[in-house]
């Protein structure tokens, strides 16, 4: 990995927690709106984005209020919905696998380490129902003005 592409890797983590952190009172809690995740779209456009978010959320997730097991679960689902939406060919679908993905983990971690007096279906839910408000809400805008822009973006193409 040459020098532009960590420099690339290393704003997008930056940019994550500089979201996620300006915004904090929505990312953490069962029903989250964290503003960071409209980066999540990202892979869709460079596979440098992908270990980009892993970094950032494990930064991020280092003051979460699950602690080491948001700093670990909350990360993997990144990582895994970050592979998954790299492989999306579909503008429309590339904000689903974080959907899926961080409501499935996120929502089993809060019910199982969170303490929280909410079922695990529902916290699935509720988490979901955030993620999808930042991924298609903001993300599908995100995607529009970063296709525009594609020619002077620092990646290139995928």
């Amino acid at each position: 990995m040459n020098t532009k592409n960590i420099t690339i890797v290393a704003m997008i983590a930056a940019i994550y927690v500089l979201l996620t952190y300006l915004f904090a009172p929505l990312s953490f809690n069962y029903i989250q709106f964290r503003i960071s995740e409209v980066l999540t779209v990202l892979p869709f456009f460079t596979r440098l984005a992908i270990p980009g978010l892993f970094i950032g959320t494990i930064l991020s997730n280092l003051l979460s209020p699950v602690g080491i097991y948001d700093v670990i679960f909350g990360s993997l689902a990144t990582l895994i919905a970050a592979y998954l939406t790299s492989k999306t060919k579909n503008r429309y679908l590339a904000p689903l696998p974080p959907v899926i993905v961080n409501a499935v983990i996120i929502g089993v971690l809060l019910g199982v380490v969170g303490g929280l007096p909410v079922s695990i279906p529902w916290l699935m839910l509720y988490v979901g129902i955030g993620e999808l408000g930042v991924c298609y809400l903001l993300g599908i805008p995100f995607i529009f003005l970063l296709e525009r822009y594609r020619s002077v973006l620092p990646w290139g193409s995928k």
